[in-house]
Parts: C-alpha cells; structure tokens; sequence
C-alpha cells in the first residue's frame, strides 16, 4: 500500500472513530436531557427526544402502563400525578447508560432514581430506583428514543432482566 492509501485508510477510519464518538455522545445527553425536561414541566421538551411514535413503558408492580407516541407522554409531563411530584421537590436521576451501537439503531441499560423532597424531615430521600433498558434510533433530526422500558428494581426477575447483557 502506498502512502496515499495508507493516509486515505487512516483518515476514514479516524472518521469512524469520531462518528462513533459523537453517536455516543449523542446518546447519552437524550438520556441526560430527560430528568430536568421532565421535573422543569416541559412537556415539549421531554416528547422531543422521542420518535413521533415512541413507547415508554412502565412495567411491573401495580403501576404498569405504557406511553405511546408525543401526546401520552406530554400527558404523563402535564397530568395531575406528575405535577404534583414536581411542585413537592422531586428529581428524576437516570445515571450514564451503557451503549451499544448498531449502525443507525442503539440499544442500552441504565438505572434511574426518583428522589423526593420531605419537609418534615427536611430532607431527601429514594423514593424509586429502577431499571431502564433503552432502544434509539438514528434519524434526520438525529438520535430519538423509540422505547424506554423502566421497571422497579424491587427483587422481580424481569426488572433485573433489563439489565441483562444485551
């Protein structure tokens, strides 16, 4: 291989290297950007790292309900329950996701804690910690979230099966 194929290799595969970089990257702040879109109250915010049609699922235990699409989700944001939470001092944590990436498809696991506010206490406490397993896709408006599965860490085999090796 001459010099010039050897530079031309190296440049796309420096290329790749970053494009993988910056879809990590990407990936990671859609996570980060859901705890203060969703305890500010901005429901536009919150549907806008979904895709149009997204799911985010809510399983095990007594409250299992699945979101579909921008409208359910800005409900869940704008609705009585949330609100609520929000207006009593609470913080929706998620910690950094493990990623892995599939061309223009990803898929990772995360943890998430719900911390609430007690004024008699004067104090914070875990209200929630849970398993998330997360699925993206690439599109022209870059990386969105197509499901958010997030169930109770409560000892339940099928929560710790979200954080399972993919």
């Amino acid at each position: 291989m001459d010099e010039l194929q050897e530079l031309k290799a190296e440049l796309a595969a420096l290329r790749e290297r970053v494009r993988q970089l910056e879809d990590h990257r990407d990936l990671t702040q859609l996570v980060a950007q859901y705890g203060p879109s969703v305890d500010s109250g901005t429901a536009d915010e919150t549907t806008s790292i979904w895709t149009e049609d997204g799911e985010f699922a809510v399983v095990g235990g007594e409250h299992t309900f699945t979101m579909s699409g921008s409208e359910d989700i800005a409900a869940m944001v704008n609705g009585a329950g949330h609100q609520s939470l929000i207006m009593n001092g609470c913080a929706h944590v998620l910690t950094v996701p493990h990623v892995v990436i599939d061309g223009d498809t990803a898929s990772g696991r995360s943890y998430a804690l719900n911390i609430r506010w007690d004024p008699e206490a004067d104090r914070f406490w875990v209200a929630r910690v849970s398993a998330n397993k997360w699925h993206w896709q690439r599109t022209g408006k870059g990386w969105k979230v197509v499901q958010r599965i997030n169930s109770n860490l409560d000892g339940a085999e099928a929560s710790r099966a979200l954080l399972a090796p993919q």
